[in-house]
C-alpha cells in the first residue's frame, strides 16, 4: 500500500515493493499474476472489509437520518484522514488512466455502497422521512459529502480545514429538514 501511495498505480514497480516487503520479485509472482491483481487484492483487504461492514447494517430502529449519520461517522472515521483515504484518492486520481482499476472499484466497492444508500433513501421515502423522492434514483447525492471531504482532505486542508462532520449535517439538513433540538 505505501508503494501505490508513494507513486500512484502508474510509477509502481513490481521490484520497488518486493524491496520494500524484503522478498525477491519472483515471490510476488507465486501470489499475483501482475501489479493490477496485487492491487485489487490490496483493495479486497484494506477497503473492502469496511464497505461491507458498513453497508450491512441491521435494519434501522431509528430513523434513516440516524442510520445516515451512523454510517457516515464510522466512514469518516475509517477512510478520511487514513491510509484508506489515501487509496481512495489514488482510485479516484488514476482510475481514468486504469479503467480495469475503476471498473474493479465500482464492481466491489461504489455498487455495493450504492445499493445500500438507494435502499435507506427507498425506506426513507416509504416512511415520509425523505420527501424527494428523484433521490432514490441518485444516491450518489446522499453520500457526495463523504467524497468531497476525501479529496479535499487530501488536497486543499493545509489551507482551510473542513470539518467534514459538520457539512454533513448541514447536507442532511437538506434532505431531511433541520434537525430539531430539544
Amino acid at each position: 500500500m505505501d508503494e501505490f501511495i508513494a507513486r500512484g498505480f502508474a510509477a509502481t514497480r513490481l521490484d520497488d515493493i518486493a524491496k520494500r516487503a524484503g522478498v525477491a520479485k519472483g515471490t510476488i509472482y507465486l501470489h499475483f499474476k501482475d501489479k493490477e491483481s496485487m492491487f485489487e487484492e490490496l483493495v479486497r483487504t484494506v477497503i473492502v472489509p469496511v464497505v461491507t461492514r458498513l453497508t450491512t447494517l441491521p435494519p434501522p430502529a431509528g430513523t434513516v437520518r440516524e442510520v445516515i449519520e451512523t454510517f457516515a461517522g464510522n466512514f469518516l472515521k475509517e477512510v478520511i484522514g487514513t491510509r484508506r483515504g489515501d487509496l481512495v484518492r489514488l482510485i479516484v486520481a488514476e482510475g481514468p488512466r486504469f479503467p480495469s482499476v475503476a471498473d474493479f472499484y465500482y464492481r466491489e466497492v461504489v455498487s455495493r455502497g450504492i445499493a445500500a444508500m438507494r435502499a435507506l433513501i427507498e425506506l426513507g421515502i416509504a416512511r415520509g422521512e425523505i420527501r424527494q423522492k428523484d433521490l432514490a434514483r441518485y444516491p450518489q447525492i446522499l453520500v457526495a459529502p463523504a467524497m468531497i471531504a476525501v479529496i479535499w482532505q487530501s488536497l486543499f486542508a493545509r489551507h482551510a480545514p473542513l470539518d467534514a462532520q459538520e457539512m454533513l449535517r448541514v447536507h442532511l439538513d437538506l434532505i431531511f429538514g433541520e434537525r430539531r433540538t430539544t
